[in-house]
């Protein structure tokens, strides 16, 4: 969801509160459990609360052209959001994107402080797609980041859109395009 369809909403945080090192991604860190016990660290030191984090995503708006592209796929296909976004984080932006399937983790919260995360399962976007797939789904897939890559090497076919230069050079099995008109075209080459 986040760098695909919507702003990155810890990139958002780290701008709002001014903590450069909220600024981390997927993108920058491929281990999912360091990078958010890293965050978690982050924000108890600082004092930063869920509240506080649902005002900066209630401000935030989906990508130039992203509800546009989901509802032209939509009229085509059946789509799922794989995130590993939390369900508390979510609501408003699924709103705006007028409320697509979202799959996605939950966050652990303690008097508005958020004090872990709990996984919906280990690797839950393969594993999501393996699912589709085990009852004979066709799945197309596509992602920006490290923590997509397995979900695009399982799907039938997989995509990586607006990724960092990085992942594209460690990912060149996956084609790249950068933007949601690209990708639209490529979904439509392969139905």
């Amino acid at each position: 969801m986040e760098g695909v369809l919507t702003p990155e909403i810890w990139i958002a945080v780290a701008e709002k509160t001014k903590i450069p090192e909220l600024r981390r991604t997927t993108r920058d860190e491929p281990d999912y459990d360091k990078l958010m016990r890293q965050r978690i660290e982050i924000l108890g030191r600082h004092g930063i609360k869920l509240s506080d984090i649902q005002k900066v995503i209630g401000t935030l708006q989906p990508l130039s052209g992203a509800k546009e592209f989901l509802d032209e796929l939509r009229l085509l296909v059946q789509v799922i959001i794989l995130s590993d976004t939390f369900e508390q984080f979510a609501q408003p932006l699924l709103k705006q994107l007028n409320w697509p399937t979202l799959f996605c983790h939950r966050l652990i919260v303690e008097n508005d402080r958020i004090v872990n995360y709990q996984l919906r399962q280990p690797n839950q976007k393969q594993k999501s797609v393996a699912a589709l797939k085990s009852l004979n789904y066709h799945v197309i897939s596509a992602g920006d980041s490290y923590n997509d890559t397995a979900m695009l090497g399982e799907a039938d076919v997989g995509f990586l859109i607006h990724a960092p230069e990085k992942v594209k050079q460690e990912f060149p099995q996956f084609k790249a395009v950068e933007s949601h008109a690209e990708l639209l075209k490529l979904i439509k080459g392969v139905l």
